[in-house]
């Protein structure tokens, strides 16, 4: 099976990731790599951290000849502000009581991770609950995408709102997808929609004056998937509860849908269900996407779409009142360096986690050890679904 694990503190040495049950064989490129991992630090309403870090990978293990060998693939990111923090985050040795915390920030894993494992300085709660680890997601992310487009799959993401400022979310075909990307990356906030971001930048500026915080939501889609991955037969199955629990994963993301999914619920099912038509020139197609590329936790063949609602980051710079845990007192929460608004990064975490779960359901249809194995498997598939399903799409 295809699995991922990432270790690592914010202001350790470094992220460790670890990738197992890529097949061997396939063309690895570094440089898209470090490409997506220097989009994850831009985005309006960024902290001071993004000033210090340049992200890049250094491959461990289980690459050879910029391709993979089958043994498991791991790599190594490093964390530049590290020798600013060495006697905090030392392993060995470190000064007790140094920049603790002990007083929690509402809306952080700071208090209900100190009772669960039983710290009194949080930051060793904070520490690892810090988004600086999706720069691991984001990497390993960028693998699993270059094995999808192998075979023909595309991904990309958009900023959809930032606070009570929203757009539209532009809606493309592969051919256009490329020069969706490149507005998108041009954009200071991932987003397509120039006006809309000149709004959502101000509306950003107003936050950090009055010392707040800010969230919104994105969409991430994948172009090109084929029919009948994942399962109705399990609930463990269902490749959409996968993909939402996934984006789920990413610090701050309070709610997901699959397709207009919310919007949906206020509707008829004439309204929502996407008829199904047939012509010998286009075989099996559908007009409308409401499903949002998924029915009964099975890919339909139609672009899969999420979207994730993201609430502001709990680390406001005018404090939300707190419990001075080693006191007992009330006090302002403690401050952390941190963002006025991560949305746009977020967007690519987003991004990284839709290509793990298609990615992951992909393999486990078309299992193979080698690249070329699982090319021959997918093409007798695609070779079935036309003859016998009359389904070209793919």
């Amino acid at each position: 099976m295809l699995e991922y694990c990432t270790a690592g503190e914010s202001h350790g040495k470094g992220l460790v990731t670890i990738i197992t049950g890529l097949p061997a064989g396939l063309q690895v490129d570094t440089g898209d790599i470090n490409h997506q991992l220097a989009q994850r630090q831009k985005g309006y309403g960024r902290g001071g951290r993004m000033s210090i870090e340049q992200d890049r990978i250094e491959i461990l293990s289980g690459v050879r000849g910029k391709k993979t060998i089958g043994s498991p693939v791991s790599f190594f990111i490093v964390n530049k502000d590290y020798p600013n923090w060495s006697n905090v985050m030392d392993a060995e040795h470190n000064t007790p009581g140094e920049r603790a915390v002990q007083r929690p920030r509402p809306g952080h894993a700071d208090l209900p991770g100190a009772i669960k494992y039983h710290h009194r300085d949080m930051r060793n709660i904070l520490e690892r609950a810090s988004a600086r680890e999706t720069a691991s997601r984001v990497a390993a992310g960028a693998f699993f995408s270059q094995l999808l487009a192998c075979f023909d799959m595309v991904l990309y993401s958009q900023v959809v709102s930032i606070g009570s400022i929203a757009c539209l979310p532009v809606t493309p075909d592969k051919k256009s997808r490329k020069d969706l990307v490149q507005s998108i990356e041009a954009s200071p906030l991932r987003c397509a929609d120039s006006q809309k971001t000149r709004e959502m930048m101000d509306l950003i500026d107003g936050a950090k004056a009055r010392g707040e915080s800010l969230g919104g939501s994105f969409e991430v889609a994948a172009l090109g998937v084929p029919p009948g991955l994942g399962s109705h037969i399990s609930w463990d199955r269902r490749l959409d509860a996968l993909l939402a629990g996934l984006i789920m994963s990413i610090p701050a993301i309070k709610g997901v849908e699959i397709g207009p999914g919310i919007d949906n619920s206020t509707r008829p099912g004439s309204e929502v269900h996407d008829e199904i038509f047939y012509t010998p020139e286009l075989g099996l197609y559908r007009k409308t996407n409401r499903a949002g590329g998924i029915e009964g936790g099975i890919s339909n063949g139609e672009t899969i779409t999420v979207r994730a609602f993201m609430k502001p980051i709990p680390t406001l710079y005018k404090p939300l009142t707190s419990v001075n845990t080693s006191t007992w007192e009330e006090e302002k929460a403690d401050i952390e360096r941190s963002d006025i608004c991560a949305v746009a990064p977020a967007s690519l975490v987003g991004e990284a986690m839709l290509a793990y779960g298609i990615a992951r359901a992909f393999m486990e249809k078309f299992s193979g050890d080698h690249i070329d194995e699982i090319q021959r498997n997918y093409c007798t598939y695609r070779d079935y679904m036309k003859k016998v399903w009359k389904w070209e799409k793919t």
